[in-house]
């Protein structure tokens, strides 16, 4: 796990995400809507999200997580910051909604809530959990808990709306 933050978004496998997103939308040049189904969906088919709540692993973990903060980034900024300034790049200037439903709300919320409440894999354990706690010695553990706290408190905001 390669992060310099405690959003999922701040680490290599949240970058990843974007990236995957970033392609998707170069396909379509004048793509100016985004959905949560739509990302959530191209995840899935990316092999980026388990197709169940049973397929747990870290990567799914944090891409869940990652998409909730990119929802979240755009409602609060009313844009994606990821374009490549160097490069000329403006695949995420040009969108000018993120939309959500309900059923896909109501997965990230599940999802989330999951991780949060350390709901294990077969193996007994949940690997993002076990990463970040780290026997106890990760002194960002509790903020990077918090932080998924407050994800899953805002997604039932915007579920209730």
């Amino acid at each position: 796990m390669g992060a310099w933050g405690i959003k999922a978004l701040e680490s290599d496998e949240g970058l990843d995400v974007v990236d995957v997103l970033r392609e998707y939308l170069e396909g379509f040049k004048n793509k100016k809507v985004i959905t949560l189904k739509g990302i959530i969906n191209l995840m899935i088919e990316e092999g980026m999200l388990g197709e169940t709540f049973e397929d747990i692993e870290f990567l799914y973990d944090n891409t869940a997580i990652a998409i909730s903060e990119l929802y979240f980034d755009f409602k609060e900024n009313g844009k994606l910051d990821y374009d490549d300034e160097e490069e000329g790049e403006t695949t995420f200037s040009k969108l000018e909604k993120f939309s959500s439903d309900k059923k896909s709300l109501k997965y990230l919320i599940d999802y989330l809530t999951n991780i949060y409440n350390k709901v294990p894999d077969e193996d007994g354990e949940r690997e993002i959990v076990d990463l970040w706690y780290d026997n106890g010695q990760n002194p960002s553990y509790e903020e990077w808990y918090n932080h998924l706290g407050s994800l899953i408190e805002k997604l039932k905001v915007e579920y209730k709306r």
